[in-house]
């Protein structure tokens, strides 16, 4: 899964760590997590986790707004984000 999703938004041949990628990384375990406590609705240190990969998805994805707009616009469409 993990492989797919850096194939489906790298860059170029070896790309691992663009801001494209780790947006996609993050925003599928923010998927997972999200599901994940709607059925444990105590985990709290869950939560946590989650409220932090949302807050370093959020700064990414304004780093890249910053340095390149056109790749924001596309990664933003591509993944259904809402901005």
């Amino acid at each position: 899964m993990k492989g797919t999703l850096i194939e489906q938004y790298r860059r170029g041949s070896k790309d691992t760590g663009s801001p494209e990628v780790q947006i996609a990384l993050l925003s599928e375990r923010i998927d997972y997590l999200t599901g994940h406590l709607k059925l444990h609705r105590k985990d709290y240190a869950s939560r946590r986790g989650l409220i932090m990969m949302v807050n370093k998805r959020r700064r990414l994805l304004d780093y890249l707004n910053r340095r390149a707009p056109e790749r924001y616009r596309e990664i933003v469409e591509r993944l259904s984000l809402r901005k």
